[in-house]
């Protein structure tokens, strides 16, 4: 799995067409300010819980900010991903990485009581960044809050240590961040289904 990657020589949009439309559902979905309360992740003890807030969260958002960093996070890491795996996979990949952070945020909401919904994109974003540091271990990492080059290996652990320490302290409340960690662990868990080892290459 740990493969070059070549930039697809069909423009982006043709070539990931499943990113694209997660960035323009959400924010179509944001701008026009469509956010039913129905749609968000509710508790299971709630009372408004449905089985497709398990998906539907993740296309709302709370702010400008969430949004944008969430939909930068998806073109960064999934339109490679995408170009590279095929559409069909990179959507069950994504899909799973959001269910599966919904799944670990309601069983940290079954322990942590308060009824409180869930939404935005992150669990699967966390997801697109462990197959990034997957598929390229080696590639570097610049972003504008984080201005030093990262190897994308070493940028995975240390943003997942950096969840689970915030998960545990709750030192910023407010954010799911076993949620982002569910995104991760549930992808991890399909990449090895589809037979992905440690320094092994793909195979499509």
């Amino acid at each position: 799995m740990n493969q070059r990657y070549y930039p697809s020589s069909r423009s982006p949009l043709a070539s990931a067409p499943v990113a694209f439309g997660i960035i323009l559902v959400c924010a179509i979905a944001y701008l026009t300010r469509f956010q039913p309360p129905s749609l968000a992740l509710w508790p299971l003890e709630s009372g408004y819980f449905t089985p497709w807030q398990l998906l539907s969260y993740a296309f709302l958002h709370g702010n400008f900010n969430h949004l944008f960093f969430n939909m930068f996070a998806v073109w960064m890491f999934g339109t490679p991903l995408e170009q590279a795996w095929g559409s069909q996979r990179f959507a069950a990949y994504f899909g799973a990485c959001v269910v599966g952070a919904a799944v670990i945020q309601l069983i940290v909401q079954l322990f942590e009581g308060g009824v409180y919904p869930t939404i935005g994109a992150s669990g699967g974003v966390f997801g697109l960044l462990l197959a990034y540091g997957a598929m390229w271990p080696d590639n570097r990492i610049f972003l504008l809050f984080f201005p030093v080059p990262v190897k994308a290996k070493w940028f995975v652990l240390i943003y997942g240590a950096i969840e689970l320490l915030l998960g545990f302290t709750r030192a910023m409340p407010g954010i799911a961040h076993f949620a982002h960690l569910g995104g991760m662990i549930f992808g991890a868990a399909l990449l090895y289904r589809w037979g992905w080892r440690p320094g092994m290459t793909w195979r499509r």
